[in-house]
């Protein structure tokens, strides 16, 4: 087996210890082209849980201002659950399937470049 298939799969395999830093600096060390095109897959494949973890963070502070404006007995239109207190229990479902997609994708372009 070639070292340079070794480390573009290990840039798949990253997603279980150094999800965003393996792929930088494998990317940035090595010169063949192959590997830096893997390296660039498997990061841009390891950003998206992070940058919608992000965006999760915001919908939860969204929803906690939302519960609090209840809690301080200000007027509101509707009584029960709205989407603002509903939204964190919909992203974390929504968050985790995509990042169980995501890793079982990571494996299998792993696993393809390794053969």
């Amino acid at each position: 087996m070639k070292n340079n298939k070794l480390l573009a799969a290990l840039c798949y395999f990253s997603v279980f210890f150094a999800p965003l830093l393996l792929p930088v600096i494998i990317y940035f060390i090595t010169d063949d082209r192959e590997i830096k095109f893997h390296a660039k897959r498997s990061l841009v494949s390891h950003l998206i849980p992070t940058v919608i973890l992000i965006a999760g963070f915001v919908i939860f502070s969204f929803s906690m201002f939302s519960f609090t404006s209840r809690l301080s007995g200000m007027p509101s239109e509707n009584f029960g659950f709205g989407f603002w207190q509903l939204a964190p229990f919909l992203f974390t479902l929504i968050y985790g399937l995509l990042f169980i997609i995501i890793v079982i994708w990571n494996i299998i372009q792993g696993v393809k470049v390794l053969k």
